[in-house]
């Protein structure tokens, strides 16, 4: 079974004993060779990603209804933060631009990381996002907070002056904060952005906010879209604690006049 899946990931049998080594390293800790940690981290993202898409409450997730979609879409993603487990799960004092998964990150400018990250699984049933992402932020002196979500490439060759991009969330939290959504559209070195406000979640526990990005208002050259993001960007994040219970990104055609 191992040999298998040695094939599966494409790796040679001949390959180091990771545990021996670090066993090794604990008894006695010395400089490594580089190539050999390219090699570990390499594994590591492969394997993190295995257990990710493998996780039980991926096989578990409702899908999508109809309403949750506007007529005539034909693309619409969640991200694997939601749907299946990361590793770890909890994190304290993150560094800017840490990793949450495949296609997330989080960028914030916290002198102290005074913050907490906490992903829980969603076990009721009927919820599209298997699980949620819980943000504490124990401090008062950060002033920049975000959650980059990545889109994955199958979004952008749909994605032009034609379409309107949409995102759905459900969030919450302690006490009122204002989230903004941010889209950001390369094109070789430039990026367009649209910005727009989601509200104050803890108006309404779990509320559903929505916002729509009219890419046709974006100033686009007649080239394709090479990459985009979304950014979570969380107003004010002093001494408070948000849920993002789930985030819905899809795109439709923009009406006609």
């Amino acid at each position: 079974m191992v040999m298998r899946l040695l094939d599966i990931f494409g790796l040679d049998r001949r390959r180091p004993d990771w545990a021996r080594l670090a066993d090794r390293l604990d008894r006695r800790p010395r400089p490594v060779d580089p190539e050999l940690r390219e090699e570990a981290q390499l594994l590591h993202r492969r394997l993190s990603r295995f257990l990710q898409a493998s996780d039980p409450w991926m096989l578990r997730k409702t899908g999508l209804g109809d309403e949750d979609l506007p007529p005539g879409t034909d693309w619409h993603w969640r991200p694997r933060l939601l749907c299946g487990q990361i590793s770890p799960q909890a994190v304290v004092s993150p560094d800017n631009g840490h990793r949450l998964g495949e296609d997330a990150a989080l960028w914030h400018d916290c002198p102290n990381r005074a913050l907490i990250l906490r992903q829980s699984p969603r076990p009721r049933p009927g919820q599209a996002a298997c699980y949620a992402m819980g943000i504490e932020m124990m401090g008062n002196s950060c002033g920049f907070l975000s959650l980059a979500l990545d889109l994955p490439d199958d979004a952008l060759p749909g994605l032009g002056a034609d379409r309107v991009l949409q995102l759905d969330t459900v969030m919450d939290a302690e006490r009122p904060i204002t989230i903004y959504a941010r889209i950001n559209l390369v094109q070789g070195p430039n990026t367009e952005t649209m910005l727009r406000q989601l509200g104050h979640p803890a108006e309404g526990v779990g509320a559903r906010r929505r916002a729509e990005f009219d890419v046709a208002y974006a100033d686009l050259a007649n080239r394709p879209i090479e990459r985009a993001w979304l950014d979570l960007i969380f107003e004010q994040p002093h001494l408070n604690a948000v849920g993002i219970n789930d985030v819905l990104v899809s795109h439709h055609p923009r009406a006609q006049a």
